[in-house]
């Protein structure tokens, strides 16, 4: 397996260059997994397939879904791209590889982790701050738009809330130099935790019930089916900043309260 992976890696660093392969390879890495683990959710949807598992009853109407991509389609392309274009000399001056060898798994494994931990940090910061009055009727009250979301909506927001939140998802990264692969590989599972945060669906197999602490869709819907002031649940993927600072109260109540009510149904059963 490493064999192949490095034998792919030198295919790639051959043929193009590192400003290619950090820039518009990343960019279209990005685009292609978003795009392939968020569209799923509007199908599901609009066909009512597997409802059983969707969080709140209402759906979205196809105009407000087209609606997403095509400002989506705008923001990637006039936000995201020129920011991916110029950060390639910051990742450079910070120490990004692109040469073989690959770096060792124990290494990916403590910079991946690493940059979950920092980013839940900032974030929830972040997250927190633009829910303050001002900064959410100006800027964040644009991802607020879908009080019922779906995978897509989960990259819908103001650009300078894309700016602004996107810090926390590259200052790890920064700060440790990575090599490129293991750059693609976080941006990859950081892509696929917010579709999946946002898709509106909780499964049975879904990660919430498997990783500790792991947030996931019921916790984030949550925070969007709320008033703004009165929502919490500011966390990225890991929700232990919020019950560290008792911001997810109004949701573990809930919870509480759903598990009371299963018990009763149960019992009368």
């Amino acid at each position: 397996m490493a064999s192949l992976l490095e034998s792919g890696w030198q295919y790639l660093i051959t043929h193009f260059s590192e400003f290619q392969l950090a820039c518009l390879g990343s960019f279209f890495i990005h685009e292609g997994v978003f795009f392939l683990s968020g569209l799923p959710y509007i199908f599901l949807e609009r066909a009512g397939w597997l409802s059983k598992h969707k969080i709140q009853p209402k759906n979205n109407s196809p105009a407000a879904q087209e609606k997403c991509i095509t400002r989506l389609l705008l923001y990637h392309f006039g936000v995201n791209l020129p920011v991916m274009l110029v950060s390639y000399p910051v990742f450079k001056h910070m120490g990004m590889k692109i040469s073989l060898p690959l770096p060792p798994w124990r290494v990916v494994l403590a910079q991946i982790s690493f940059y979950f931990i920092l980013e839940d940090f900032v974030f929830y910061w972040g997250h927190r701050i633009l829910h303050t009055k001002w900064l959410y009727k100006h800027v964040h009250s644009v991802h607020h738009e879908y009080a019922t979301p779906f995978g897509l909506t989960s990259e819908y927001a103001h650009p300078a809330e894309i700016l602004f939140l996107g810090f926390a998802t590259i200052i790890g990264p920064a700060l440790t130099g990575p090599h490129l692969s293991t750059l693609w590989l976080w941006m990859v599972l950081r892509v696929l935790e917010t579709v999946e945060a946002h898709s509106g669906y909780h499964f049975p197999w879904s990660p919430s019930n498997f990783l500790p602490l792991y947030g996931g869709a019921d916790f984030h819907d949550y925070h969007h089916r709320l008033l703004y002031t009165k929502s919490g649940n500011y966390s990225s993927t890991f929700t232990y900043m919020d019950w560290i600072f008792g911001t997810d109260k109004g949701y573990r109540k809930l919870k509480a309260l759903q598990s009371d009510e299963d018990e009763r149904i149960s019992k009368k059963m």
